[in-house]
């Protein structure tokens, strides 16, 4: 299914337009705050191709999606209202936990390709100088340097154009105020942290701001307060200059007085809290850390440990950035796995797919909604093995010395490299060894694997009987890029002569769209077919389209389910070629279509191959 389709089918499902407050995403996921979570049809999202899982979490409605998830964003963009700073009177707020969550999600999202791109370039730069390629005294070193430590150095500047975004405040403002730590006439008071200077006669601890997370996040939640507060007691026609005038007045000094040391205090206990519990048990702290960390990920709520890890950063390293390592390291040790001891093809080419992203660049989450989730047997393992490399992580004191996503790729980002390479890779090790051994299907599956020679005869193949009386077409001459190449799966199409359609198969509706022009049937035998009435054809909004039943329904072979008016829906300019896809066409060996060239409702149409 194209992106543009995704992003349509999308908006359609979590309720429409009408009920999306707000959108942003992150390396791969769609975070919809929605008016009402229970207007989205949560199961048919998951059915959605292009669609890796759906989670609901921190207040936000989260949509799976993978790599390409930027792409599927635009799509929606161009089509609907989703400024990610709109805020609409019904929205629930959720509890402390969940803003601060969203907020940091939020703040980071737009970060992230800056700050991994940049990670990695430091750890090229490591692996350079380690094997003299290039000195450390070369002006290309310093060049190269000065590109890879911009965007932490300068972190309270683009937190603050974020962060002021997701409050709705002036985003440039907010980078202002977070330029203001870093502008060279303060910095130079700066001697030694600690040091005490006057503003106004109060005295202001000097702090070292550059690559800080905490004192921004604190500045820019009172400056978005104090915006609204402004907008309101100052008259519209100088609140341009006038605004942003007070907030600067008002929140620089207050950040360097108060917010600023509070903030990097914070920051520093935390670091110091993470690094009593290292001393005191590295062993145990890794252990939790690598087992927990992947729940974290189907939570959606492991980016809330980035502004700990980048605080500790900018001390003398992470301990958390590599004990979560090991969880992402058995994560790609489980696509490994499925990789090695399947024989299925289909599942193999999956595996494959998911694994290069995973060990390259340390996106996991498709391994983890495309196989995981799928076969959940395979979660304890990854628990086990994450928390057998966190412990061995804790175990050598190994720290992350820039940021950068867990991969093979990134190794060099850790120290000491060569300890903490020994400790991801027994964690990949257990958990390709634990899914060749004890293999990854549920004991269900297994027992479904075991029935009889007879039984299994009986599954070998299914019917499928046209729903429409009509012309054959094949499904590649279809004039719609999504179906033509199979991208929703193998099926054929038909021009229909008659203006209503039938259940091709006994079984369950799973879906009917509210326009009425397709419809979802799995069958009792497990195929999902859809009906899909014409090209384009959503965009009659329900016109011309007759729907008899419901979702949830019961049909059996014949039963009818829309009337349509070929005629009218000729005359708006449409097309009424009608694609009969199974979508779950990975599931058969083979999809054999009719060779016929017309068939009348209830013939043959296609024989699935198990």
């Amino acid at each position: 299914m194209s992106n543009q389709n995704i992003a349509k089918e999308i908006v359609h499902l979590v309720g429409g337009e009408q009920n999306i407050s707000s959108l942003v995403h992150c390396a791969t996921r769609l975070r919809f705050n929605l008016k009402d979570n229970k207007l989205a049809d949560k199961e048919n999202l998951k059915k959605l191709s292009g669609i890796l899982g759906v989670v609901e979490s921190g207040g936000q409605f989260q949509i799976v999606i993978g790599s390409h998830v930027s792409e599927v964003y635009k799509e929606i963009s161009k089509t609907t209202n989703t400024d990610a700073s709109e805020k609409s009177p019904n929205e629930k707020k959720g509890n402390i936990g969940a803003l601060i969550f969203e907020v940091i999600s939020r703040s980071f999202s737009p970060l992230l390709g800056a700050l991994a791109g940049a990670g990695m370039l430091k750890a090229l730069l490591t692996i350079l100088t380690m094997t003299g390629i290039l000195s450390a005294e070369s002006g290309t070193y310093f060049i190269l340097s000065a590109a890879g430590n911009a965007v932490f150095y300068f972190l309270p500047i683009f937190l603050g154009i974020t962060i002021s975004t997701k409050f709705g405040a002036n985003p440039y403002v907010g980078g202002a105020i977070g330029a203001a730590l870093l502008e060279p006439n303060f910095t130079s008071l700066v001697n030694n942290s600690g040091d005490v200077s006057h503003f106004l006669g109060i005295p202001v601890v000097l702090m070292d701001y550059s690559s800080s997370v905490f004192p921004i996040f604190i500045a820019i939640s009172i400056y978005a307060v104090l915006d609204r507060f402004l907008k309101k007691i100052i008259h519209k026609d100088i609140q341009m200059f006038l605004v942003p005038m007070l907030s600067l007045v008002i929140i620089v000094p207050l950040t360097v007085i108060a917010f600023g040391p509070f903030g990097v205090t914070l920051g520093n206990l935390i670091g110091q809290g993470i690094g009593f519990l290292a001393s005191q048990s590295g062993t145990l702290t890794g252990a939790i850390m690598g087992g927990a960390f992947t729940f974290l990920t189907l939570l959606g709520l492991h980016w809330g440990l980035t502004p700990i890890v980048l605080a500790n950063l900018a001390g003398d390293g992470d301990p958390l950035l590599a004990m979560a390592s090991a969880a992402i390291f058995a994560q790609i040790g489980v696509s490994f796995g499925v990789l090695l001891k399947t024989k299925d093809k289909n599942l193999k080419t999956l595996a494959g797919s998911m694994l290069l992203p995973g060990a390259l660049s340390g996106v996991t989450e498709p391994i983890i909604y495309g196989l995981v989730l799928r076969y959940k047997r395979t979660l304890p393992y990854i628990a086990v093995s994450g928390a057998v490399g966190g412990a061995i992580v804790g175990l050598v004191g190994a720290k992350a010395i820039s940021f950068s996503f867990p991969s093979f790729l990134g190794i060099p980002a850790f120290s000491p490299m060569g300890l903490y390479t020994i400790a991801i890779l027994i964690s990949f090790a257990c958990a390709t060894i634990l899914i060749v051994v004890l293999g990854y299907e549920d004991k269900q599956k297994n027992v479904e694997a075991n029935k009889t020679e007879s039984e299994q005869q009986s599954l070998k193949q299914e019917v499928i009987l046209s729903p429409l009386t009509g012309v054959i077409k094949l499904l590649a001459d279809v004039e719609d890029e999504a179906f033509a190449t199979e991208a929703m799966g193998k099926g054929i199409s038909i021009e229909p002569t008659v203006g209503k359609a039938v259940s091709p198969v006994n079984g369950v509706v799973t879906t009917v769209f509210r326009t009425g022009h397709a419809i979802g049937i799995t069958s009792d035998k497990g195929a999902e077919l859809l009906i899909h009435i014409g090209i384009n054809t959503v965009k009659l909004k329900g016109k011309y389209f007759s729907p008899v039943v419901k979702e949830g329904d019961r049909v059996i072979q014949g039963d009818l389910l829309v009337n349509f008016d070929i005629e009218k829906i000729k005359e708006a300019g449409y097309l009424v070629t009608t694609p009969i896809i199974i979508t779950n066409s990975s599931s058969y060996t083979d999809v054999i279509d009719t060779n016929k060239e017309t068939v009348q409702e209830k013939d043959d149409l296609l024989t699935l191959i198990i």
